[in-house]
């Protein structure tokens, strides 16, 4: 029998809600505190932005409408826990906010991987932010919304997509002027083809960092595949 709560929460359900996605699939996580867990990944399509380094660009245009309802009951034929939002951008669909929800209500483990471009404030508190906040090097700094950072919360998390030396300096100087890791975990990742893992690894041991270096699991077991 359907509890009061559960019915509640299915009769909000925003039906009319359409997303447009360029994909959904299951992998391994490859990035952040999740990496090597199996996770539903769901790519909504566009983007404002336009990194140097971004290698999902074939997620800018195209894709297919689904209705919210069905890209839930395609989430749950997987049969794991934990779900990905990513992109493009994916706050920049209106009914990013209505999928995330109703994946916190139907038990998932959620996940969203966002720019920082865009304003997370009505993101559910229930999902974990993954927010990039873009360096120099990327050619969108002047993109990031600062104002972001006060609405993380302790299981939220900080990125920085790395290109040169300069990249870390400039990322070096944000994590200590904003204090960074009193809001959340802060991860440091090299630009693949870029910057040397163990180059960044040298860094931050040299300036006794408190970050974690991440290093991006999907491209070293498949490379530049898509759907992976």
């Amino acid at each position: 029998m359907e509890t009061p709560v559960a019915s509640a929460q299915r009769n909000t359900v925003p039906t009319a809600v359409r997303l447009r996605l360029t994909e959904i699939f299951l992998s391994l996580q490859g990035e952040a505190s999740r990496v090597g867990l199996p996770t539903v990944f769901v790519r909504l399509t566009g983007c404002p932005l336009r990194c140097g380094y971004c290698d999902t660009a074939y997620a800018f245009h195209g894709g297919e409408l689904f209705a919210l309802d069905d890209v839930l009951a395609q989430v749950r034929a997987f049969g794991v826990p934990r779900v990905t939002v990513t992109g493009g951008e994916p706050l920049a669909q209106k009914g990013c906010l209505d999928l995330l929800r109703s994946l916190c209500d139907g038990g998932f483990d959620v996940s969203l991987e966002t720019s920082g471009a865009l304003d997370v404030s009505g993101v559910d508190p229930r999902v974990s932010k993954i927010l990039d906040l873009k360096t120099p090097g990327s050619g969108e700094s002047a993109r990031n919304l600062w104002s972001n950072l006060d609405h993380l919360l302790p299981h939220d998390e900080i990125k920085f997509v790395l290109c040169d030396r300069a990249d870390y300096e400039w990322a070096r100087a944000v994590i200590a002027d904003r204090a960074l890791p009193r809001r959340c975990p802060v991860l440091l990742s090299p630009a693949h083809g870029q910057v040397e893992p163990r180059t960044l690894a040298e860094w931050i041991l040299e300036d006794r960092l408190p970050v974690r270096l991440q290093i991006q699991l999907h491209k070293l077991l498949w490379g530049e595949t898509p759907g992976h």
